[in-house]
């Protein structure tokens, strides 16, 4: 990944996927662009769920869905202005689910997650009103915002990093401060 913190190595996340049991979902977080690439990923990583960061041609879902069945295929959708909304609902046709963040995946180096930064919930919620898959919300969130975000966007789960990290570690007083707010 060209952006965010907290990057696994592939072998690390081969021996975690292996200990995590079914039904929890295990998730690939994938930058390749190309079937091939992305399905040679998954099959060392062995994950069951494949989230994309980068945006594909139609033809890579297509491929992915023929080369690895049953696995799961999540879509990032960078919200930056209303654009985001049709290619939300292009995606949504072959994925399983659509995650909404706020990168910029048109940038010198590309930022395809964890930049910590909000994006317009407005736009997120269009997306969630005219696709028919589970929208995941991400960007941003943190205990003072996540309470705000959920009832306007109202998505089927949440993601969350820099929000509940402290000089890039997992803070566990922000991780709980969130889970509050959400009550």
């Amino acid at each position: 990944m060209p952006s965010g913190p907290g990057v696994i190595g592939e072998e690390a996340i081969a021996e975690i996927t292996a200990s995590v049991p079914l039904p929890i979902a295990t998730f690939l977080l994938t930058c390749e662009r190309t079937a091939i690439a992305i399905a040679a990923q998954q099959r060392r990583c062995r994950t069951n769920t494949i989230q994309i960061c980068d945006y594909v041609e139609s033809s890579v879902y297509r491929e992915l869905r023929r080369e690895l069945p049953g696995i799961a295929l999540v879509q990032v959708i960078h919200v930056i202005d209303g654009e985001a909304v049709e290619l939300a609902r292009a995606a949504a046709q072959y994925v399983d689910a659509l995650l909404l963040d706020s990168g910029n995946p048109s940038l010198a180096v590309k930022e395809l997650g964890g930049t910590g930064r909000m994006h317009d919930w407005e736009i997120s919620r269009r997306i969630r009103d005219v696709v028919g898959v589970p929208v995941f919300l991400a960007g941003g969130l943190t205990p003072a915002n996540v309470a705000q975000a959920v009832k306007m966007v109202q998505p089927f789960g949440l993601d969350l990093c820099s929000g509940v990290r402290t000089n890039d570690v997992l803070d566990e007083a922000k991780l709980a401060a969130f889970f509050q707010a959400l009550k």
